[in-house]
């Protein structure tokens, strides 16, 4: 495949930099960046600079050589322990001496990395009309525009598309290692409460965003079905506490039987755990993406959310959408902001039964 004009001859570098700085879905969605690009540049020693809490989602990964850390907790630290922290990080980074810079969003410390770490090629997303930004980069790359029908993980092989990069079908999928003490831990669970591989569902219901939540009512309804299936239910949650509220909720009205780790598991636990089931059911969120990488079929319940961007990844999965808001996908916080989404909230327990029947009738 022919080459951008532009493109670096990346034979002549060393050493990358890879940039995301968001939450736990957002970056395991870059899993394939580090894969494609190792898988085109071998040579290459790669890194990546994440959030701290986010980190989980990309240690382990087999293509990245070291994985530095922003901890939001900086900010609460006080201006001199930041600043001291800031600058350890900078002098680290610094001394790794990158060739390539490779920022996946438009966070404004892509600007600065790339002013004070001087790697001669440096990749980002365009910004329409800032020309600052454009000139601390060497290569830009466009972001869809409204009414985008691209998946976030092409989105973000973009960036490397932009410099020559074109990734095979094998360096497009999601990768998430849980590590020997997560496997363990799940090995243990299913121990303890008599379960099988494959032969249980795990059904989060939960997100850190409350307007894509669906209500406890349904989704009590929905695994009391399943258990009349002869299913057995793992429900699983965040410890925030608005997460675990709503699974009391769910659990007061669900089959006393629903094996409730709510709370429990870290974010390697709970992909090792997923790994093990038959199927996840959920909705748009974090652990969605996890069971994508982990090759888990999905059932995904989306509302202002777009199935299209954000949809379980490289994997067999449903999308279950309302059929009746033509207004959705709005990326809005709830209708008119009140952090309730009728495009979700109404979606029918039937529905979501008869995807989840049919995704295991197609396995």
């Amino acid at each position: 495949m022919n080459a951008p004009a532009d493109a670096p001859d990346l034979a002549r570098l060393r050493r990358a930099l890879v940039v995301k700085l968001r939450h736990h879905g957002d970056l395991l969605l870059t899993a394939p960046v580090f894969s494609a690009l190792k898988a085109h540049a071998p040579h290459l020693e790669i890194d990546a600079l994440v959030y701290a809490d986010t980190a989980d989602m990309l240690s382990g990964h087999p293509a990245i050589s070291r994985l530095h850390v922003v901890d939001r907790a900086w900010k609460k630290a006080g201006l001199a322990s930041r600043a001291a922290a800031e600058w350890t990080l900078w002098r680290t980074l610094r001394s790794r001496a990158y060739d390539l810079l490779v920022h996946l969003t438009d966070h404004r410390r892509g600007l600065w990395l790339a002013r004070t770490l001087a790697a001669p090629v440096t990749v980002a997303p365009a910004r329409r009309g800032d020309a600052r930004w454009a000139g601390a980069f060497s290569h830009l790359y466009s972001l869809p525009r409204q009414g985008n029908t691209r998946h976030t993980v092409e989105v973000n092989l973009d960036a490397l598309r932009r410099i020559g990069v074109f990734p095979a079908d094998d360096g497009r999928r999601l990768t998430l290692v849980p590590g020997a003490a997560a496997e363990a831990r799940a090995a243990q669970i299913l121990r303890d409460h008599d379960l099988v591989p494959g032969g249980f569902t795990v059904l989060h219901p939960a997100s850190r965003w409350l307007f894509k939540t669906w209500p406890a009512e349904r989704t009590a309804q929905l695994a009391t079905r399943l258990a009349e299936d002869g299913e057995r239910i793992v429900m699983t949650c965040a410890p925030a506490e608005a997460e675990l509220a709503l699974l009391r909720r769910i659990r007061s009205q669900a089959p006393a039987q629903v094996v409730d780790l709510g709370g429990q598991l870290g974010l390697k636990d709970l992909a090792a755990l997923i790994a093990r089931a038959r199927m996840f059911v959920g909705v748009d969120s974090a652990p969605m993406h996890i069971a994508a990488a982990v090759g888990t079929p999905v059932v995904a319940l989306f509302g202002p959310s777009g199935e299209v961007e954000w949809g379980p990844w490289g994997v067999a999965h449903r999308s279950v959408t309302s059929l009746s808001h033509p207004c959705r996908p709005c990326g809005n916080d709830g209708c008119g902001g009140s952090k309730v989404s009728e495009c979700l909230t109404t979606l029918p327990v039937s529905r979501v039964l008869d995807e989840i029947r049919s995704l295991a009738g197609g396995r």
